[in-house]
């Protein structure tokens, strides 16, 4: 019998490189001259998200896009972040709760497994909690499917991880 190769696909974001990310943005703004005297402050929750905080909607912009870049540069996609809706809060400040990702979405998933099943590739694809995993005989064809799924164009970000 051949021996059978394997790979899982994820979405997981390291959090100490978020944690990073957080630090490197909280000493841009202090040296900022547009934020001098300003309350704007990043805070990472518990619950893993994170809060942006600022006094108005420019400065929030602000600080977003210094984390989004912050971010980029630790290698963390933008797309496993969930940027919720910007809320009022006191004197006039704006605050906005930014969710990470973990896991594949099942509904996410089952598309996975339909595009990578529409290939018509001797490959097997299970959904196992919050990931997938493509097992088959030939490498080529798992390669395929990586290439092939790199290609779509997802509103989540995935890792190949676990490649055998």
């Amino acid at each position: 019998m051949a021996e059978m190769h394997s790979f899982d696909i994820v979405c997981k974001v390291e959090m100490h490189e978020i944690k990073n990310a957080i630090d490197q943005a909280q000493k841009q703004l202090a040296v900022r001259y547009d934020f001098k005297g300003s309350k704007a402050s990043i805070t990472l929750n518990k619950d893993d998200t994170v809060t942006l905080f600022a006094d108005d909607d420019y400065k929030l912009s602000a600080l977003t896009e210094i984390f989004k870049e912050k971010l980029a540069k630790r290698n963390i996609p933008i797309k496993a972040l969930t940027f919720g809706k910007t809320e009022d809060a006191v004197g006039g400040a704006k605050r906005q709760v930014v969710t990470l990702q973990s896991g594949i979405p099942t509904d996410k998933a089952k598309e996975i497994v339909k595009i990578i099943k529409n290939l018509k590739l001797k490959v097997q694809a299970k959904i196992q909690e919050e990931q997938v995993r493509v097992s088959g005989q030939k490498i080529d064809d798992l390669q395929a499917v990586m290439k092939e799924l790199k290609d779509q164009d997802y509103d989540f970000a995935m890792q190949f991880v676990n490649y055998k």
